[in-house]
Parts: C-alpha cells; structure tokens; sequence
C-alpha cells in the first residue's frame, strides 16, 4: 500500500519542465497583462507557487531562476523597502543558480542578475550596480547571442546610460530573435516592451540614431 501511495504521488507530480512552464504562463499573465494597480496581489500566490516548485525539485537551477524573476517582478511591483527585500531574495536565488548550472534556461541567471543590478537602487540604500548590470548581460548574450531576453536587457541598460545607437541596434536584433516554443506569451509580451522602448528612442533622440 505504502508502495502504491508513492507511486501514485510521484505520477500526480508533474515534471521540473511541465511544472516551471506553469510558472512561466502564470508569470506572463500577471507581467503583461495585470493592470499596475493589481500586479503586486496578483504576484502573491504566483510567488508561493513558485516557491513550491523550488522546493519540489532541491539542486536544480531551473526554478531557483523562476523563484527569483517572479520575485523580482514582485520587487518591481511593489516598490519601497518591501521590494528591495524581495529584490535581494531574489539576487541570492539567482548566485544559487549560478552555482549550480550557469547556462540554465539560455543564460537566465545572467538576464536576471543584470535587471537587478541594473535597477536596484546602488549604495547606500540598494546594491545596484551599473558597472555589473553590463557585465551579466555581456555573460548573457554570450550563452544566448540571439535570445530576445540579453538584447532586450541589454538595450534598456545602454538607453538609460545614453547610449542610444548601441540601445536601439539590440533592441531590432530583440525583435528579430527567433520565436521560443511554449514561450509565445512571454516573447510577445518582450516584444511589445523592445518596440516602445525603440520607438521612445527614435522620438526622443532620433537625431543620434542615424536612420536605426
């Protein structure tokens, strides 16, 4: 009996890519399509589920990833001292990751890392850190060097320190990465974020964008 209640739940289970694939949709529905006013709600169970997943499946990266991007989605939402705590859970989840496979999920943690240390606050509130920021997402595109994701990062990092030819050359080459299977949601989601940034860029400085 005891054999057969093992079995059993090992089958009600789903597995690591199935369960973290949940998570991805989930997230992709709050992120893109939750109006501002409700993400921060709306990520509270998202943020335990993931959670969960993480503790289902001990030494593997791939949800260590998830736990963090929807924590620092999270982070985003929510704002102030709550979301700079969720920034650093986040940020630690990620190191793990690192540790355990770099390369995961096409070099997420390099993505991930980078939007961090690019938007947390830097000292002495946050630990933000351009200099950083860019080195993760160069890491990134060297595992990825055609994902939607690095570019997209990447992009909105140089846009922000005024390097604006450089900013819209990755954001074209993000609208131009090849589609992701199972990932429609979120790749459609990024896509419209690289074409408003682009378009914000060609409206505000079109004048240093020579035609790009």
């Amino acid at each position: 009996l005891a054999g057969l209640n093992a079995a059993a739940a090992m089958a009600a289970q789903p597995s690591l890519e199935d369960a973290i694939a949940d998570v991805g949709h989930r997230w992709a529905k709050v992120n893109y399509h939750t109006p501002d006013s409700e993400k921060e709600a709306a990520f509270l169970p998202l943020i335990a589920n993931a959670r969960q997943v993480s503790q289902s499946y001990p030494g593997r990266a791939e949800p260590l990833i998830w736990q963090a991007i929807v924590l620092a989605s999270a982070a985003k939402a929510e704002g102030g001292l709550g979301g700079l705590g969720k920034a650093k859970e986040a940020r630690e989840l990620l190191l793990a990751a690192e540790k355990i496979n770099p390369t995961a999920l096409d070099g997420s943690v390099y993505n991930s890392l980078g939007s961090l240390f690019a938007k947390v606050p830097g000292w002495p509130i946050g630990f933000g850190d351009k200099k950083k920021a860019k080195e993760y997402f160069e890491k990134a595109l060297a595992i990825n060097p055609n994902g939607i994701d690095p570019h997209y990062f990447y992009a909105d990092l140089l846009a922000d320190q005024g390097e604006y030819a450089k900013a819209a050359d990755h954001l074209k080459r993000a609208l131009a990465a090849p589609a992701r299977p199972g990932r429609e949601d979120a790749d459609a989601g990024r896509r419209q974020e690289a074409m408003h940034l682009l378009q914000t860029l060609r409206r505000e400085h079109g004048d240093q964008l020579a035609g790009k």
